[in-house]
């Protein structure tokens, strides 16, 4: 079980802590606990928390993880809850210049977590939700049995990218053309025109007037489409339409909150990591190290940040630019005159002297994502330094080449796979579809197309919930094609988008 800090980690935390406050840094309390290799696994297996509900893929993640403990492949340096206190962990078999690093990288988080717009509304209570939860889908167990359990979680857990990841943010708006018909449908039943007042009650009666009006409203009602307007929370529509027994409802929107809590972390991998990266790097180099640590930090830095092509390392892709970003605000690299600059000599000297670099950097780390952060401060200058081109892989050489060195091409690829995690945005546009109480969803196609075996499987797993058949309109090779599972097999037919 977790324990708490030796002396000696104690006085290195309350140092390292000092040092991240020196530096700017803002954070929750946060709680060191001691661990080892076996422990780590365990809490990593579970995402972090020490208590989560019962499920077999937790022994299967162990595993993993042991494994490539033990085979040296990989080793878990840091891990840390986004939680008020943040709680992190530290394996005891650690040297004291990894246990440093450990720590600084932690702070980084900390910070990141408490002040990054993107977290603001997730529960810094989770610790206690994932017990509670956890507790929830026990007394379910007790209840219904683990395999009936265990076989629903399977089915909800690949729909959970099923969400709105953007909700917590924003309001989405109706259909402006739909209100627009909304309002046509809702004017008076006049009648027919009378050119003479005291005609009015022969020509227009009042029960004629009725019946007009209730025509008028049951072809409204009979053109209303159910949902008004498409929902991308596929999950928040199953909860609130789908016949779901007690059990599985309760199941269905914890993990609908977890998957909310987890997102933010997938919308900002990239910056918090690179956030952290770039506040360990400093802490380390101009504050902790001693001499006789120097070669060991460095070893363990660069294996961190090393990439191989075809791959996206976040801690490098991330720090880099934070400090790209930093370099160009202390040199005034930005702006209107910057941008119509064309003199490449002008441009390499150029140097205003602003200082603004680290007021800039914490501005980006309060108000951006994974996304606008790339849109934003990706240059063409820092792709051709960094290396980042369009990989892929030749089968003829066994091989990964270049494809393409074109900024344009590079950026557009590097924001497709972090949109919406790289995950399909599906829809659901009609719950009664066809009249028959199917339920239809649209793939909103980004020029990828969906695989077409966990397309079949998540459509399986769809109408197991919803208890009707479940249809799915995308495109495959630039062609319309209409998938349907009613219950007991897959159907395929082409549609006209």
């Amino acid at each position: 079980m977790p324990r708490g800090l030796t002396p000696q980690l104690a006085q290195l935390k309350e140092t390292i802590e000092g040092y991240a406050r020196g530096y700017g840094l803002d954070f929750f309390e946060t709680v060191f606990e001691l661990v080892t290799y076996d422990e780590l696994n365990m809490v990593a297996a579970y995402g972090g928390f020490p208590n989560r509900y019962p499920h077999w893929r937790w022994g299967m993640e162990y595993e993993q993880l042991s494994k490539g403990y033990e085979y040296g492949l990989s080793k878990i340096y840091e891990l840390v809850i986004n939680n008020d206190p943040t709680y992190a962990y530290l394996m005891e078999s650690n040297a004291e210049v990894d246990q440093k690093l450990v720590m600084a990288h932690v702070y980084g988080h900390a910070d990141f977590f408490k002040n990054n717009f993107y977290f603001q509304h997730t529960n810094r209570r989770m610790i206690d939700e994932m017990a509670n939860h956890a507790t929830r889908v026990r007394r379910w167990v007790d209840k219904i049995g683990i395999e009936k359990i265990e076989d629903f979680i399977d089915r909800a857990l690949s729909l959970e990218n099923l969400i709105d990841y953007h909700s917590p943010y924003i309001r989405r708006n109706p259909d402006p053309r739909r209100a627009e018909e909304e309002d046509k449908s809702n004017e008076r039943v006049e009648g027919f025109r009378v050119g003479r007042e005291y005609m009015r009650g022969f020509v227009n009666p009042t029960e004629f007037l009725e019946e007009q009006r209730r025509k008028v409203a049951e072809e409204k009602e009979r053109k209303k489409q159910f949902p008004e307007r498409p929902q991308r929370d596929v999950l928040l529509f199953l909860l609130e339409h789908a016949p779901l027994e007690p059990w599985e409802f309760d199941i269905l929107a914890t993990l609908r909150e977890e998957a909310y809590y987890f997102a933010p972390q997938g919308q900002t991998k990239i910056m918090n990591e690179g956030w952290a990266s770039y506040w360990h790097s400093k802490i380390m180099t101009q504050k902790a190290l001693r001499d006789d640590e120097v070669i060991d930090y460095a070893d363990h830095h660069s294996g961190t940040m090393g990439t191989r092509p075809g791959a996206l390392n976040p801690y490098k892709i991330g720090i880099e630019l934070f400090r790209d970003i930093e370099e160009r605000w202390d040199k005034g690299r930005f702006g209107k005159e910057w941008d119509e600059c064309d003199d490449l000599r002008a441009r390499r000297a150029w140097d205003r002297k602003l200082g603004l670099g680290k007021e800039k950097i914490f501005e980006v780390r309060k108000h951006y994502n994974d996304v606008t952060f790339i849109d934003t401060f990706l240059t063409a200058e820092f792709a051709q330094e960094q290396k980042l081109f369009v990989y892929g892989f030749n089968d003829k050489r066994n091989s990964w080449e270049i494809l393409d060195r074109e900024f344009r091409k590079v950026k557009s690829k590097l924001l497709t796979q972090l949109t919406n995690f790289g995950n399909p945005i599906v829809e659901v546009v009609d719950a009664n579809f066809d009249n028959r109480g199917e339920l239809l969803l649209a793939h909103k196609h980004d020029g990828q197309d969906l695989k077409q075996d966990y397309a079949r499987e998540t459509l399986k797993n769809l109408a197991s919930l919803w208890r009707r058949p479940v249809n799915l309109v995308t495109r495959v090779e630039g062609k319309g094609m209409a998938v349907r599972f009613d219950g007991q097999s897959h159907s395929e037919k082409k549609v006209e988008l």
